[in-house]
């Protein structure tokens, strides 16, 4: 996620290899939690916040929880552009110091298997003031088999489509979201079709970064990577090696060859280097972050295949913190609902509480950034229109980086064939050995 008025953030530094980090934490004991009986009359704390780009934590929210809990001071860190390698393996590395975490510390859903693995080194969330409060496959990502709750989760991502208004006219294309909507529902075919359609009309690639599409086709397969006894089947799957040819035929046919989260990746919707945007709801912000001044962007509720989710966060407490119970209490109001919905209106974060799609707040809110787009209502529905959740295992973050290279490598550095990419793929998650 990013914040809607701020630019890209520098990337952190990339911390040690995962392998020795996994190895290092496999070999150490638990560290156990600080002790603590809660705050002392008069006691003066503060307590760290760590997130990957910006949740929507405005500077006003955290002064209204400071005023609510006199004597706490909260302190947020926001690194890097989106939660990537460098940013897990940093906490992984921490976990295994025994040292060096926030107190609140954000996780990516792609890393929530790899830590559920250490269980012991996060504070247990559990209890009864918030059971029941996330979407049943949101809860269920982040508990342990032992029933051990160690994040509370922010966001989800459902998907719609954000389109260029300017380059949709230049292709004769409708411009208004509801006819836009209507053009383009259907499957994946036909959203690449008229994207032929587009380029041969205007010479304007269709889409953005090959990444960006391929995530979103995966997002509609369950068990894509890994099977649910956590064999490995990311080589063996036809839909995740079908995914893989899309979107690197489509990319080379109308896409933009743009590395996400890259420099000319931002540029490019400001500069109209590209029409649409596969659209989780986070993506807006982006979007809004690095063309502040284009005002031809909108979203329509429609997307390929009709719904899908890509994107979602946890907050968790690592058991390292020296106020592990004021960090569960500042981790449970910043995904309380309330919370949630503001954050939304922050930067499209969309909820992952149950009691917030009924909010008047979130149901009625239109987007000014987005020629006034009812995003309240556009991810609401999109929301509802996927009923799948990719599942992800304790191999998920690798098994990614891999089919992710592999698609860089045919659609953007053009130094191998769809084909040649995919055996390299298999060759990897084979000598990988991480069945």
């Amino acid at each position: 996620m990013m914040n809607a008025r701020q630019r890209k953030l520098p990337a952190w530094r990339a911390g040690i290899a995962f392998a020795g980090v996994s190895g290092l934490l496999i070999g150490m004991t638990a560290c156990a939690a600080p002790d603590s009986s809660g705050t002392d009359e008069g006691e003066e704390i503060t307590l760290t916040v760590s997130v990957f780009t910006d949740f929507g934590y405005s500077e006003e929210m955290i002064a209204e929880f400071e005023a609510e809990n006199p004597g706490i001071t909260v302190v947020q860190d926001q690194a890097a552009t989106g939660g990537g390698a460098a940013e897990r393996d940093n906490i992984l590395t921490k976990l295994a110091a025994g040292s060096g975490l926030a107190d609140v510390v954000a996780i990516s859903n792609d890393w929530m298997p790899q830590m559920l693995q250490y269980p012991d080194k996060f504070v247990d969330l559990t209890s009864d003031d918030v059971d029941g409060r996330w979407l049943d496959w949101v809860a269920g990502a982040a508990t342990d088999a032992e029933g051990r709750l160690i994040g509370y989760g922010t966001d989800i991502g459902p998907q719609a489509i954000c389109y260029r208004t300017d380059l949709f006219a230049e292709a004769g294309l409708p411009t208004d979201r509801e006819e836009v909507a209507a053009l383009l529902e259907g499957d994946w075919d036909h959203y690449f079709g008229i994207g032929e359609d587009f380029f041969a009309e205007t010479g304007v690639a269709w889409f953005d970064a090959p990444i960006v599409t391929y995530n979103s086709l995966i997002g509609q397969i369950d068990y894509a990577y890994e099977d649910a006894d956590g064999t490995v089947v990311a080589a063996t799957n036809p839909e995740t090696k079908n995914a893989f040819f899309t979107a690197i035929e489509a990319s080379l046919a109308t896409g933009a060859d743009l590395k996400e989260f890259s420099d000319d990746w931002y540029a490019g919707m400001a500069s109209g280097a590209f029409a649409t945007i596969a659209c989780p709801s986070w993506m807006l912000g982006m979007v809004e972050g690095n063309a502040p001044d284009t005002t031809t962007w909108d979203v329509a509720n429609v997307f390929p295949e009709g719904g899908g989710n890509w994107g979602g966060s946890y907050l968790t407490v690592p058991t390292q913190s020296p106020h592990p119970e004021e960090a569960k209490e500042l981790a449970a109001w910043l995904t309380a609902p309330e919370q949630q919905v503001q954050a939304f209106q922050n930067i499209g974060a969309f909820p992952s509480q149950v009691d917030a799609y009924s909010d008047p707040v979130l149901i009625d809110y239109a987007n000014e950034y987005f020629n006034g787009a009812p995003t309240g209502t556009i991810f609401s529905d999109r929301a509802s229109a996927t009923d799948i959740s990719t599942t992800k295992g304790p191999n998920n973050f690798a098994i990614a980086q891999i089919l992710e290279a592999g698609v860089t490598r045919a659609a953007i550095d053009r130094s191998q064939t769809a084909e040649e990419a995919w055996e390299q793929v298999v060759s990897e998650l084979e000598s990988a050995n991480l069945n």
